[in-house]
Order: structure tokens, then C-alpha cells, then sequence
């Protein structure tokens, strides 16, 4: 069982670190601050969160600095992310497990973040989230209630979250192959999943509930990725399968093009319904501002006959 991190509650200290990219414009970063002070929390900005170096939110050692010095800070009791982009994976090598273990805490994000989730889940056995970003998301003066009310929900009530389409009212589920099951949820952006495959912060996958999302990839690109993933045998050992809504991987051509192309439904039923598992897709999460928060750790029911995706277990204590 994964470590469950305790919840939070009004006025805690939550700390802000940026392990990828930095925002595209500085001022996001107060837009963060003042995202969080709404939610009723205390940011703690992370020491090197303003840097900036190329694509990168400052170097390594300054970004895995930031993230380590937040688990080791006890009055601390949640971290979020400012954005993802691009450069977790770098750090991965760098950083003590043994500490984050000790100190367990909340940490949410998703995209980019997809390989510290992963990681934590199986070097130092922490339940983690998948979930909205403060620059990313909770800065936007549009950003829909559905999403915020979704993410306190589930890291400050000690509580099953149920059904993460419930008030949920767009009409993009739809059920690929039906059926029930339950598990442990895992998973999280597809691109950032499939390099993870092969090293030694790969996730377990027998048994579990697997959620993929993605973003601007050609459903050619899609294909790819789950056939990379089927030949590494992996999404074999998957108990069934959450799609979210993966936002830009349409190709508007792909009905009129005279050559033959492939809808995304086309390569996520090529590809998933040989399984012969539970499969789902357009769930709210991912690239998309309906965004539920995901236990990467928790228990969870994919109920693919009525389309929705159920947090069974108490993601916090």
C-alpha cells in the first residue's frame, strides 16, 4: 500500500517549485502566489522558482535543490507545481527517496510532472496527484470551479472522492469497451510515460488502473506511443484503461484526406480494445480545463458502463 500523505487544511504552508519549465511570462509566478492565498493556503516560493535557463526553470541542481529543501521543510505540508514543459526527468537521478519517504507530503501536478509522480510512486512508495498547476491553471482568471472544488475536495477531505464526472456536464466520455474494474491508479501523460519505460522509475502496471493523457500528438504520434508500449508488454498487464480528453490530437483531415488517416477513436480502439479490458475515453483530465485530481496511488473503479472514472479510497489522511 502507498504511503497517504495528510491532508491539508486552511492556512497550512503550501510550497510552489518549478522542476521544468518556467512560466512564459515571470508575472505568472505572482499570479501563483496569489492563486494559492485565495485557496486559503501560505505559499512558500521555492528559492530558485524565478530562475530561468533556456527551456529549463533554472539548472538541476538549483531545481532538485528547491523540490528536496520542500519535502525536508516540516512546517510544509503540500507542494504544487508552477507548470510542467519539459525537464523532470533530469532530476530523477538526483534526488533522495529515502528523504521523501520520511517526509511524506502532498505533491500535485501533471504533463511533465508525470515523471516525479511515477517516480515517488515507486522509489519512495508515496501516493501522489495528478492534478492541476498553479500557473498553469489556478492563475487564470477563467479557470472553471469544477476543477478547483475537484482538487480541494480530494487533498483536504480524508474521504472516497466518488465519480470524477460528477457536475461534470461536456460531452466528451465515451465508452470503448464496457465493463467494470478496480484498482490501483496509475499513469499520467503519455509522451512523458512512455520514457520512463526501461529505467528504474518505471511504474507497476499488473493490476492496475491505467489514466494517459496527451496533447498537440498527431494520432499517428498516439499510435506509436501505444504501440511502444504494447511492444514493452506493458499495457498488457493494465486491468483497464482511463483516456482523458487529449486535447489537439485530433487531425481535422483525416475524413477528407485523400490518403488514409486515422481518427484518434480509430488508434485508441486499434490499439486498446484487443486488450479486452475496460476501456474509456474522454474523461475530464489532462490538457483541459476540466481537470479532476487523480490519485497516482489510489484506489479507484473504472466503470466503463456507465463512463466515469470512481476514487474509491481516501487519497489523504
Amino acid at each position: 500500500m502507498p504511503i497517504v500523505p495528510q491532508r491539508l487544511h486552511p492556512g497550512d504552508a503550501v510550497g510552489l517549485i518549478a522542476p521544468a519549465s518556467a512560466p512564459l511570462d515571470p508575472k505568472d509566478i505572482d499570479r501563483s502566489v496569489a492563486a494559492l492565498e485565495e485557496m486559503g493556503f501560505k505559499p512558500k516560493l521555492g528559492l530558485h522558482a524565478r530562475k530561468r535557463r533556456g527551456f529549463l526553470a533554472g539548472n538541476d541542481r538549483e531545481r532538485a535543490a528547491d523540490l528536496m529543501r520542500m519535502f525536508a521543510d516540516r512546517k510544509v505540508k503540500g507542494i504544487l507545481c508552477i507548470r510542467g514543459g519539459y525537464g523532470t526527468a533530469r532530476l530523477l537521478p538526483m534526488l533522495d527517496y529515502q528523504v521523501i519517504r520520511n517526509n511524506p507530503k502532498i505533491f500535485a501536478g501533471f504533463s511533465d510532472i508525470t515523471s516525479l509522480l511515477c517516480a515517488f510512486r515507486t522509489k519512495s512508495n508515496l501516493l501522489t496527484f495528478h492534478g492541476p498547476m498553479a500557473a498553469s491553471q489556478f492563475a487564470k482568471k477563467d479557470y472553471p470551479a469544477f476543477s478547483r472544488n475537484h482538487f480541494l475536495a480530494v487533498l483536504t477531505r480524508p474521504a472516497a472522492g466518488g465519480g470524477i464526472c460528477r457536475g461534470y456536464t461536456k460531452k466528451t466520455v465515451a465508452i470503448l469497451r464496457p465493463g467494470a474494474v478496480s484498482g490501483e491508479l496509475i499513469g499520467g501523460n503519455l509522451s512523458v510515460l512512455c520514457t520512463l519505460i526501461g529505467t528504474p522509475f518505471q511504474p507497476a502496471f499488473r493490476g492496475r488502473i491505467l489514466f494517459l493523457e496527451d496533447v498537440d500528438e498527431k494520432p499517428y504520434r498516439i499510435d506509436r506511443m501505444l504501440t511502444h508500449l504494447l511492444n514493452a508488454g506493458v499495457l498488457q498487464q493494465a486491468a483497464g484503461i482511463a483516456v482523458g480528453v487529449c486535447h489537439g490530437c485530433e487531425d481535422p483531415k483525416a475524413k477528407s484526406a485523400r490518403e488514409y488517416r486515422q481518427t484518434l477513436e480509430d488508434v485508441l480502439k486499434e490499439r486498446l480494445l484487443p486488450l479486452k479490458i475496460p476501456v474509456v475515453g474522454g474523461l475530464p483530465f489532462g490538457h483541459f480545463p476540466y481537470h479532476a485530481t487523480l490519485p497516482v496511488g489510489g484506489g479507484a473503479t473504472l466503470d466503463a458502463t456507465k463512463g466515469d472514472l470512481l476514487l474509491t479510497s481516501p487519497a489523504v489522511s
